[in-house]
């Protein structure tokens, strides 16, 4: 996988929850609440990086499962993805975000109609409100 990807963990919990990360920069989204993730390094596959993103993000390990189907352009030559996962060590922290937050079906749904989440992770709201609802 080439460094132009950035991955983001759609994590859930045994309850069937969603965990949502609060950003804290850049200014024009600190505030808004993303599925955590970061950039796909040199060599390394997309379970890899989310593997390594959430340990360095949140403090936890993870067991990294399929991927959403939908992809975004967040400009050319760069693609942000979605990979489902559960956490298998650590309790999730605040290392680099504000809040952390579990959220089901309603309260994302409520969130996104706010106008709560990151522009970009808007997107995935259909697959992950159909996760939540299953």
């Amino acid at each position: 996988m080439s460094g132009g990807t950035v991955v983001a963990g759609a994590i859930y919990a045994d309850d069937g929850r969603l965990l949502l990360a609060q950003r804290a920069y850049p200014p024009e989204l600190a505030g808004l609440w993303e599925l955590p993730g970061g950039k796909v390094e040199p060599g390394e596959t997309l379970d890899q990086a989310l593997v390594r993103e959430l340990c360095e993000e949140l403090n936890v390990d993870v067991r990294v499962g399929v991927r959403l189907e939908a992809s975004v352009r967040l400009k050319p030559g760069l693609d942000m993805v979605a990979v489902r996962a559960r956490i298998v060590a650590g309790i999730p922290d605040t290392t680099e975000h504000l809040d952390l937050r579990w959220v089901d079906a309603d309260m994302l749904n409520a969130m996104d109609l706010r106008g709560e989440i990151v522009p970009n992770d808007r997107a995935w709201i259909p697959e992950l409100l159909a996760d939540l609802r299953e």
